[in-house]
């Protein structure tokens, strides 16, 4: 196993104590306690932007039928932040609770400073959700920026190669409208480190826009950076059934979660294929780690 490896799983280990047991184990060690909805206050630190609100809908779901069960993270308020406590992880259970009318809900509390929040909640998003790169690079960021950390503390805390990092940092250098295509899922991590080689930010929007009007592939993309020319359609092979609406909403469902270009091909009888591209070994590991759900040590 390697030492990568090794810390990953450590990390996980460490993260199921310090992001809330389980109600049963919560109330196992004496740790549980029921608290106002009204008197938790959000994560001022939390890096994601946006809430799924299909995946909001399933929680509520699964929480009518099942109940809570894994209690939110809270800390004391901080004295100059008023009264009451911070989430420091469970955004979406929260938000679920109060959505089902709830007016208390099940705690624990924990005693951290303002950067292992920040930590904490990146860490969760990460292992646990799916935060979209943008999200995650500002994490990143903010990380660095407020606590003076380099691109390897990072890495080290939140249980990632030093190079996975400094990547996601790059894709920070696009323009805002770029990095609007890439949070929403209509452009890959892929597609975008292929236009961090274009210079000119007018034609890297130019460039991007192509990508998702015309439904470009990464390579297509790179060719175009290069300044050759990418075809505007792949053609099919003749057996094929097309690409249709729901076929396009699948593989801008997988881009999301998988955070790379993906394409997928319907045959007959039900058949096809899923082509997943990755661009470096690091890459290759972490798709392998979001699809096996831990890391890959074979």
């Amino acid at each position: 196993m390697t030492e990568t490896i090794a810390g990953r799983r450590r990390l996980g280990r460490g993260l199921e104590a310090l992001l809330g047991p389980t109600r049963e184990e919560a109330e196992r060690e004496g740790s549980l306690v029921e608290l106002a909805i009204a008197d938790i206050r959000p994560n001022p630190y939390q890096p994601r932007r946006d809430v799924d609100p299909a995946a909001l809908e399933e929680l509520k779901a699964s929480i009518l039928k099942a109940g809570l069960l894994q209690p939110v993270v809270v800390r004391a308020a901080p004295g100059e932040r008023g009264s009451g406590y911070e989430l420091i992880a469970g955004e979406r259970r929260l938000r679920a609770c109060q959505a089902l009318g709830w007016d208390r809900i099940p705690a624990v509390k924990r005693d951290v400073d303002d950067r292992t929040v920040l930590t904490l909640a990146l860490i969760e998003n990460l292992q646990r959700d799916d935060l979209s790169p943008v999200d995650e690079a500002r994490g990143y960021e903010r990380l660095i920026a407020e606590f003076s950390l380099t691109h390897q503390d990072v890495a080290d805390a939140v249980g990632r190669d030093r190079s996975t990092v400094a990547n996601a940092l790059r894709l920070l250098k696009l323009p805002a409208g770029v990095l609007a295509l890439l949070h929403e899922g209509r452009l890959s991590v892929g597609h975008a480190r292929a236009l961090l080689a274009l210079d000119d930010p007018r034609a890297v929007a130019a460039v991007a826009k192509e990508a998702v009007d015309l439904g470009l592939s990464v390579r297509d993309v790179e060719d175009r950076v290069r300044g050759g020319r990418a075809p505007v359609r792949r053609p099919r092979l003749k057996q094929g059934l097309g690409q249709g609406p729901e076929v396009r909403r699948i593989e801008d469902a997988l881009r999301r979660r998988l955070g790379t270009d993906v394409r997928v091909t319907l045959r007959a009888k039900g058949k096809g294929q899923i082509h997943l591209h990755f661009y470096s070994n690091d890459d290759l590991a972490r798709l392998l780690e979001l699809i096996l759900g831990a890391p890959f040590d074979g």
